[in-house]
């Protein structure tokens, strides 16, 4: 199954709907199902499979699949054996992003922080168990980078996640990250639920997080939390960085830019602190609850 498992109001294959089901179209949540079935790690699927996965019978699939195909959300493969995701899908991702206030707040703030650093500066939020590059701005280098929006991440391995996993609580880790032991990217990776609560938790204190080639050898990340009217971690907003190192008179510097540039997307997004606790640590985000 992918990593977006389930539809709001959806029902699991051969458990219970949830929400009121008198209003669901089956066929809409199952044509909806055969899209989230597609991923980066299976770009193409063939019916016979979509059909297992769901549960119903190939030719309620096949015509999904003309009716998808039709509409431009998938097409098939060359040897015209599977299909893949179409076009339709992408325009609908761009116009997704575009239309959420804190892409079109964060780009200039990106764009300034990637001029003053001269790294490349990324938005990003997180989707379960996975970051997603909502926005980068890139300069002109040498340096290449995999790294596009709608570039996905395994959070419990990567410092951008770990921002973003601010606000969960142990419990809540534990839930998301059941198994025993977590994949690790790198040496770095947290190897448990419980192990990564305390470096989300170091994080969320510090109030930022500035690691040197912790997910990748060569590549340094310096990122702080972007937070919501709600007060809780809406994205993480950083810096990559070139080299397994970040010299060490530039990184109070980069920190500095960092965090700026979070504080003014958040106080854009209408996020307004709390006055500081004296009894709480002072690096310690106040929010309102």
């Amino acid at each position: 199954m992918s990593s977006i498992d389930t539809l709001p109001g959806s029902a699991e294959p051969g458990g219970e709907r949830g929400g009121d089901d008198r209003y669901t179209v089956p066929g809409l949540e199952r044509g909806l199902r055969i899209l989230c079935e597609f991923s980066r790690r299976e770009p193409t699927l063939t019916a016979p499979e979509l059909a297992r996965r769901l549960g119903v019978p190939r030719s309620t699939v096949f015509r999904l699949l003309v009716t998808l195909e039709q509409m431009g959300f998938v097409e098939r493969t060359a040897d015209g054996r599977a299909h893949r995701l179409g076009l339709a899908v992408l325009r609908l991702g761009f116009e997704y992003m575009a239309s959420l206030d804190i892409v079109a707040l964060g780009r200039p703030l990106l764009e300034r922080l990637r001029d003053d650093s001269g790294f490349a500066a990324s938005l990003v939020v997180r989707d379960g168990r996975d970051i997603v590059y909502l926005q980068r701005a890139a300069p002109q280098s040498p340096f290449a980078t995999t790294v596009t929006v709608g570039t996905r991440l395994p959070a419990h391995a990567t410092v951008l996640g770990h921002v973003l996993l601010g606000d969960l609580s142990l419990s809540e880790l534990r839930a998301l990250y059941p198994e025993p032991r977590l994949d690790g990217a790198s040496a770095n990776t947290p190897a448990n639920a419980d192990a990564l609560f305390e470096v989300v938790q170091q994080t969320r204190q510090r109030g930022y997080v500035m690691a040197e080639a912790f997910f990748e050898p060569h590549i340094s990340t310096v990122a702080a939390p972007v937070f919501g009217d709600n007060g809780h971690v809406v994205a993480a907003l950083g810096l990559t960085i070139p080299g397994g190192q970040i010299p060490a008179e530039r990184q109070a510097p980069l920190v500095g830019q960092v965090r700026a540039a979070a504080t003014h997307l958040s106080t854009l997004l209408n996020f307004q602190p709390e006055p500081a606790d004296e009894a709480a640590p002072a690096a310690a985000p106040q929010r309102k609850r």
